[in-house]
C-alpha cells in the first residue's frame, strides 16, 4: 500500500474503534445497572468446618447443602428472565466488542506508523491515541486478572472522550517529526510514559469507585442499584494500590530515560522545562502515596485523596502543560 492509502486506512480504523468503544460503553453501563452482582475476585471463600449432627437432622443438612449450592449455581448461570425469555449477556457482548475495538485501535497506530515510516506518537493526536490504547489494554488485563468489569463503563467513556478530542481538536495529517523526535529514544521514553499513563488511568478509575462505594457503605441507605454491582471498598482500594505499584516504576524509568534523551538532544539532563517539572511533581505525589501506604499505614479515604491528587497532576502534565506553557516540549 502507498503512504496515502495507509493513512486513509488509519483514519477509517479510528472511526471503527470509536464506534466499537461506544457500543462497549453501552453494554458495560447496562451490565453495571442491571447485570448480576459481581463477587469480589480477591475474596477467598471462607473455609468453615461444618459439623454434621448424627441422625435425621444431619442427613437433612447434607442433602440441603448440595441442593442449595445447585440452586445458587443455576441462578448464577441462568440466561432467562422470570418469563422464560432469553436475556442478553451484556458482559460477553461488552467483552467481544472491547476486543474488536482494541484490535481496530491497534490497527490505527500500526497503519499510522507505517504511513509515516516512524513511531506513531510524534504529535498530540498520536500521543492521545496511544494513551487511550494503553488505558484500554490495562483495563483488559485488570478485567481478566481481577474480574473488574465494573470499570468498563468508566474506561470506555474515557476512551471515547479521549479519541473524540484527538480527532476533533488534535488531528494532524501524517508527516515528518521535528529533529528532536527523530530518535530511537521515542520508542523507549515515550512508550514508557504511555504505558504508565494508561495504568494510572485504571488506578484513578478504581479510586473514584472506591470513594463512591465507601460512602455508600457508610450510608444508612446502603449502596444503590449501580453500586451494588461493585465489589467492596476494600477490594477497590487494594486494586488501585496494586495498579499504581505497577505503573510507578515505569513512570520513574520514563523520567530517567527522558533525561538521557534530553542530554543527547539539548545538551543537558535537566533544564526545568515545564514538562520536566510537572512530570517530577507527578512522580513525587505518587511516591508519597505509595510511601504513606507502606510506612504509615495509610489506606482508605486519605490514600484515595492523595491518589486522585497525583492523577490530577498527571492529567495537567499532559493537557495543561502542553497548552498553557511554552518550552522545549511544546512540539508535542
Amino acid at each position: 500500500m502507498s503512504t496515502a492509502e495507509l493513512a486513509n486506512m488509519s483514519d477509517k480504523l479510528m472511526l471503527t474503534t470509536v464506534v466499537m468503544y461506544v457500543v462497549a460503553l453501552a453494554a458495560y453501563a447496562v451490565d453495571l445497572g442491571f447485570g448480576r452482582r459481581q463477587v469480589a475476585a480477591e475474596a477467598e471463600p471462607e473455609k468453615a468446618d461444618v459439623k454434621v449432627l448424627v441422625g435425621a437432622a444431619g442427613a437433612e443438612a447434607e442433602d440441603a447443602a448440595p441442593a442449595d449450592a445447585s440452586a445458587a449455581s443455576a441462578g448464577e448461570g441462568a440466561d432467562e428472565d422470570e418469563s422464560g425469555r432469553p436475556q442478553v449477556d451484556w458482559v460477553r457482548l461488552a467483552l467481544l466488542v472491547t476486543v474488536l475495538g482494541w484490535g481496530a485501535h491497534l490497527g490505527v497506530m500500526v497503519t499510522r506508523g507505517l504511513s509515516a515510516s516512524r513511531w506513531p506518537w510524534g504529535n498530540m493526536y498520536e500521543f492521545l491515541t496511544a494513551i487511550t490504547f494503553a488505558a484500554v489494554t490495562a483495563f483488559m488485563v485488570v478485567m481478566f486478572r481481577y474480574k473488574a468489569r465494573y470499570l468498563g463503563a468508566f474506561v470506555m467513556a474515557a476512551a471515547v472522550v479521549g479519541l473524540g478530542v484527538a480527532n476533533i481538536w488534535l488531528y494532524d495529517s501524517v508527516g515528518p517529526v521535528t529533529p528532536a523526535l527523530n530518535s530511537y529514544w521515542i520508542a523507549i521514553h515515550v512508550t514508557a510514559a504511555i504505558i504508565a499513563t494508561g495504568a494510572f488511568t485504571i488506578a484513578g478509575a478504581a479510586t473514584i469507585f472506591y470513594l463512591l462505594k465507601a460512602r455508600a457503605e457508610a450510608s444508612e441507605a446502603g449502596p444503590g442499584a449501580v453500586l451494588s454491582h461493585i465489589p467492596s471498598a476494600e477490594t477497590l482500594d487494594r486494586l488501585a494500590m496494586r495498579v499504581t505499584m505497577f505503573a510507578f516504576p515505569i513512570w520513574t524509568a520514563a523520567i530517567i530515560m527522558g533525561a538521557i534523551w534530553a542530554d543527547e538532544a539539548w545538551g543537558r539532563y535537566w533544564g526545568w522545562d515545564p514538562k520536566e517539572i510537572w512530570s517530577f511533581i507527578t512522580w513525587i505525589i505518587y511516591a508519597a502515596y505509595l510511601h504513606a501506604r507502606a510506612t504509615s499505614g495509610w489506606k482508605g479515604r486519605k490514600a484515595a485523596v492523595l491518589s486522585l491528587l497525583a492523577f490530577a497532576a498527571l492529567l495537567f502534565n499532559f493537557f495543561g502543560v502542553n497548552y498553557m506553557f511554552s518550552g522545549l516540549h511544546s512540539y508535542a
